[in-house]
C-alpha cells in the first residue's frame, strides 16, 4: 500500500509539473495569436479597445479616464438592476437578484497563482536590473555609447511627442500589412476614418 501511494503521489506530481509549462505555453500562444492577427475578430476587439484607451489617455488625464469607465459600468449595472426589478414587480415573479450568479462566483486570486506571476515578474525585473547595471557601469563601452546615443535621440522625440502618442503610433504601425487579413482591415479602417473626418468637418 505504501508503494502504491508513493507511485500515485509521484504520478500526480508529474502531472502537476507538466501542466505548468503547458499552461504557460498556451498563454504565450494566445498572446502571439493576438499580436499576429490570427483571429481577426478577437484581435480587432483588443486593438480597438486599447487604441480607444490610448486616445482617451491622450485627451484626458488617467483619473478622468478611469472615472468615466467606472461611471459607465455603474450606469449599465444600475440600469439593468432597476429594469429587472421593474419587470419582476410587474410580472410578480421572484427571480431574485439579476447578478446573483456572478455574485456567487469566487473572484479571489489563488495564492499559488499570485506567487507564480510574482516570480515571473521578479525574474524579468532582475534581468532588467542586471542589464541596466551592465550598461550604466560601462561593462562594455560600445553598448553604453549606443545607449547614450539612443537616449539623446529620445530627447528629441520626447520634445515632439508624448508617451501616449508614441504608443498610439506604435500600435497603428503594428497593423498586419503583410497578412491576408490586412487588406480587409485597412478597408474598414479607411471607412471609419472617412466617417470621422465627415463628422469633424460638419
Amino acid at each position: 500500500m505504501a508503494t502504491q501511494s508513493a507511485q500515485i503521489s509521484s504520478s500526480q506530481g508529474l502531472v502537476d509539473g507538466s501542466s505548468g509549462p503547458n499552461s504557460a505555453k498556451d498563454s504565450k500562444c494566445s498572446v502571439q495569436d493576438l499580436v499576429y492577427w490570427r483571429d481577426p475578430k478577437k484581435t480587432g476587439v483588443v486593438f480597438s479597445v486599447s487604441l480607444l484607451l490610448l486616445l482617451s489617455l491622450a485627451a484626458f488625464s488617467i483619473i478622468s479616464v478611469v472615472s468615466y469607465i467606472l461611471l459607465a459600468l455603474l450606469c449599465v449595472t444600475i440600469s439593468f438592476r432597476v429594469y429587472k426589478s421593474v419587470i419582476q414587480a410587474v410580472q410578480k415573479s421572484s427571480e431574485g437578484h439579476p447578478f446573483k450568479a456572478l455574485m456567487e462566483k469566487d473572484v479571489s486570486v489563488p495564492p499559488d497563482t499570485f506567487r507564480k506571476y510574482v516570480d515571473i515578474s521578479l525574474s524579468y525585473i532582475n534581468q532588467g536590473l542586471k542589464h541596466a547595471s551592465r550598461l550604466f557601469l560601462v561593462e562594455d563601452l560600445v553598448d553604453s555609447i549606443k545607449l547614450a546615443v539612443l537616449m539623446w535621440l529620445l530627447t528629441y522625440i520626447g520634445a515632439v511627442f508624448n508617451g501616449i502618442t508614441v504608443l498610439i503610433l506604435g500600435k497603428w504601425l503594428r497593423r498586419p500589412h503583410s497578412t491576408h487579413h490586412g487588406t480587409q482591415i485597412d478597408n474598414y479602417v479607411g471607412i471609419a476614418r472617412n466617417h470621422i473626418n465627415t463628422l469633424i468637418s460638419t
